[in-house]
């Protein structure tokens, strides 16, 4: 492991997907820029750039995937962020035990919100500075932006972060809300085919299957995947090897070794994460709050 083909550990920068509302990419000059904690809490505050920069001290694996993804799509990613820690900066504030949101805005309005108990549950928050070991590209938040390991990025994701607001969820609907998407996005166990392709023919011979799996804040702790003939009875779940476990909130790879004949067939793959829950094969759209089911592919394998 790695599988040629296959997704890697670490989704570079250049190919790390995106998916927001902005008509372009807002350009926000550094100097100038503001962060504002206000809200329902004791003292408000204001942090310039390098303020922020001097309170980082987190640089952590997350994977980040979009509520809208289908299952075995391509909108999620992993990357190694660098900022500095949420409840930091939310302790400094003093947060009011009834505000039960987080609410993230940026420079174009854009607003997401989470639970506060979520933002100070232990898992690595952060207001994130860097990605990959480089600053911020400009298409995915510079000069700042939130990560909420374990959250859809449309509860949680805000890019070109300008404020923190600590409200109610009584009080406030983020952008998603009221066009129909659930309150709250935990990041649903999923798992990936990347090799061998959809609708494709590979040779006859010992072959590999692999790809991905994610499981939020859970991890995983298993893959099974199972190959079938096209017009014959199901074939067995068999367990896959599983690559390194960076974090606790980060995808790992997976592969298995298959011995293919002549013919034509289905593979299908599913994940068990850290909690023991294994994800279903119920088969639900991204709306409201993430799409379920098994990925499966088509593939014919020819004579060699």
């Amino acid at each position: 492991m790695p599988v040629e083909g296959q997704s890697t550990l670490i989704t570079p920068n250049e190919t790390f997907y995106r998916i927001d509302t902005a008509l372009s990419t807002p350009q926000v000059d550094v100097d100038t820029w503001e962060l504002t904690i206000k809200g329902m809490v004791d003292e408000p505050y204001v942090l310039n750039f390098q303020q922020l920069l001097e309170m980082v001290e987190i640089d952590e694996s997350a994977t980040l995937a979009c509520v809208s993804n289908r299952v075995g799509g391509p909108l999620v990613g992993n990357a190694i962020w660098l900022g500095v820690p949420l409840p930091k900066l939310l302790e400094r504030a003093g947060v009011h035990e009834e505000a039960d949101q987080v609410v993230g805005r940026s420079v174009d309005d854009f607003t997401v919100g989470f639970p506060t108990e979520v933002a100070l549950d232990g898992r690595p928050s952060m207001v994130a500075i860097g990605m990959n070991g480089e600053p911020l590209p400009a298409e995915h938040g510079f000069p700042a932006r939130l990560i909420i390991p374990g959250l859809y990025g449309y509860v949680s994701a805000t890019k070109w972060l300008r404020e923190i607001e600590l409200t109610t969820f009584r009080d406030f609907d983020a952008y998603w809300i009221p066009r129909g998407w659930s309150r709250f996005g935990p990041i649903k166990t999923q798992s990936r085919i990347d090799v061998p392709r959809h609708r494709r023919s590979i040779a006859a011979g010992p072959t590999e299957i692999a790809g991905v799996a994610w499981g939020g804040i859970r991890s995983i702790d298993r893959v099974e995947v199972q190959v079938s003939p096209a017009d014959g009875p199901e074939g067995e779940w068999r367990e896959a090897q599983l690559g390194e476990r960076l974090t606790q909130s980060s995808w790992r790879q997976w592969a298995i070794k298959w011995d293919a004949a002549p013919g034509s067939y289905r593979i299908a793959v599913r994940a068990t994460d850290g909690n023991g829950a294994t994800q279903t094969s119920s088969i639900r759209p991204s709306k409201p709050d993430g799409a379920t089911g098994h990925h499966k592919i088509d593939v014919d394998v020819e004579e060699a």
